[in-house]
């Protein structure tokens, strides 16, 4: 029996469908994937073959080096392939997927560009975060969310009735 793992950028316009597993999540810290994630690493996983499938939009590309192709919704920003282009599949995004927790990460790639304090984060205090620095709090951001929900839609933004 085979799975299907739904996913797409922030905004909804874009969304894809991997059917079965995604193979080898990792995080890649390469200082590539540093700028594409526009964070300390980007978190990836496999699409083997043809089990990657568009459902929803047209994602952007840019060609970062003469072998790879990254794909990014055009209109929110979010960054959600990877593409080596001799390979048969592509990487997704793995926070990216409705259920990012699907596919934890099994190595860590690109460790000679890895920041010093990236073993941190598990030893570092955590809180919630209320944004009493926000008019309304955490509810203003959650009556105006125009984030698309973890799950696929007929059509986004829904349209009211």
């Amino acid at each position: 029996m085979s799975s299907t793992h739904t996913g797409g950028c922030q905004c909804g316009a874009v969304r894809y469908r991997v059917e079965g597993a995604l193979e080898y999540p990792h995080l890649c810290h390469c200082r590539m994937c540093q700028k594409a994630a526009g964070n300390y690493f980007m978190p990836l996983g496999f699409a083997p073959g043809k089990s990657l499938s568009i459902t929803r939009g047209k994602p952007g590309w840019f060609q970062s080096s003469e072998p790879v192709r990254r794909g990014f919704c055009r209109d929110c920003g979010t960054p959600l392939f990877f593409d080596t282009l001799q390979s048969e599949g592509m990487a997704v995004t793995l926070g990216s997927l409705d259920d990012p927790a699907a596919f934890p990460p099994v190595s860590q790639d690109g460790i000679e560009s890895r920041l010093p304090f990236h073993a941190a984060p598990g030893s570092l205090p955590g809180k919630h975060v209320d944004r009493d620095d926000l008019p309304g709090g955490l509810e203003s951001i959650a009556s105006t969310n125009r984030q698309h929900p973890d799950h696929d839609t007929v059509s986004w933004p829904e349209r009211k009735a």
